[in-house]
């Protein structure tokens, strides 16, 4: 992911310059049926921001660290259960010198140097974090990868079915990685996508800086964007 954002640094800025350019930024908000129901108008603030590289790398590996259990564990001689009794005599057998049977090199005697338990958190700034989110979703939309969907998903009959005649309908190819972002997770929604692959539903309140870069295509709806507004508000306060 880090070498995918060190890619795009030099596009970056010619993006911002075209994006700067237009007079207004909008999308197309798609029915059930695929067809364009109307052209959302987005906010310059949120979607043609400043995209700093150094803080998308930095959100990206904050949270894949974060991701990391670090719960890989294992037993020093001292912690392996079994006998302290000496193998065998100091002398005379001639062979090496032995304690007990726990030594690392015995089948079942401790291991030497193995991982122990670690906590691999890393903290990243509020206001950072928020700037990295902003960012990916302005580069998101200049790569033409933000698609508006209608109210009407909202009230989706839970079948893989629907869901597939939409993304044909509107010439989507098979095998890109997709997000579909409503206001809330909403059940139904959930229900129709998870059985189509790298299809994944996330509402707007668990996305992402990673999320947003790791996928080719973003379907939005109305109310999640009005819930993103809210977001830099608080930011910019």
């Amino acid at each position: 992911m880090n070498t995918e954002i060190k890619n795009k640094t030099k596009t970056i800025k010619k993006i911002e310059k075209k994006v700067s350019k237009k007079a207004e930024l909008t999308i197309s908000v798609y029915d059930l049926t695929g067809k364009v129901e109307k052209q959302l108008t987005l906010p310059k603030e949120i979607f043609a921001a400043k995209t700093s590289p150094k803080l998308l790398a930095q959100s990206v590996r904050v949270y894949l660290t974060n991701q990391r259990q670090g719960t890989a564990s294992t037993k020093t001689r001292s912690q392996v259960t079994g006998s302290t009794r000496k193998i065998y005599r100091q002398k005379g057998t001639g062979r090496a010198r032995h304690g007990d049977i726990k030594a690392p090199i015995f089948v079942g005697g401790g291991i030497v140097g193995g991982p122990q338990p670690k906590n691999y958190y890393l903290k990243i700034n509020k206001k950072q974090k928020k700037r990295a989110l902003i960012g990916a979703l302005s580069l998101k939309y200049a790569d033409g990868g933000l698609i508006g969907l209608s109210d009407q998903f909202l009230k989706i009959k839970p079948k893989t079915k629907i869901l597939i005649e939409f993304f044909k309908k509107i010439n989507l190819e098979k095998g890109k990685k997709l997000i579909i972002v409503p206001k809330i997770e909403n059940n139904n929604l959930f229900l129709a996508a998870r059985n189509i692959p790298r299809v994944e539903i996330i509402g707007v309140e668990s996305i992402n800086t990673y999320k947003v870069l790791n996928c080719q295509k973003i379907f939005i709806l109305d109310q999640a964007i009005e819930y993103i507004k809210n977001i830099n508000k608080q930011n910019e306060n």
